[in-house]
């Protein structure tokens, strides 16, 4: 499975993006797509998840009430609908697949594919 992670870009703060995640070789379907981000000189950490089939969605704290992941049934993409970008969200933002349990979302070795990232810049 590949995944493409696009939708990055540079925006002033306050301001929206939104990144999109596409599968190739099988689709999300059994599956659970989160979304990460690291930071320069940061570890990478959990932003949003949730499952292709539906279900509550999660996120962390530090973005709940400004990102909104969904699924994109006609493009079969994983979105993250990004407002009131701040500074501090400033990162390369992947997306990941795998098949977490309900405590695992936020871990990273919970996803089994990766996509390579795309960068979001946000200036105050």
């Amino acid at each position: 499975v590949q995944l493409q992670a696009s939708g990055g870009g540079f925006v002033q703060a306050g301001g929206s993006l939104r990144l999109s995640c596409a599968a190739s070789g099988r689709t999300f379907s059994g599956y659970a797509v989160g979304w990460f981000r690291q930071a320069l000189g940061k570890e990478r950490e959990f932003v949003a998840a949730l499952r292709w089939s539906g279900g509550s969605s999660t996120y962390a704290d530090a973005v709940k009430g400004r990102f909104t992941i969904s699924k994109n049934n006609v493009k079969n993409t994983m979105d993250l609908k990004m407002d009131s970008l701040k500074p501090e969200d400033t990162a390369v933002y992947y997306c990941a697949t795998g098949r977490p349990i309900a405590s695992t979302y936020s871990d990273p070795r919970a996803y089994y594919y990766w996509g390579q990232g795309t960068l979001v810049t946000v200036s105050s």
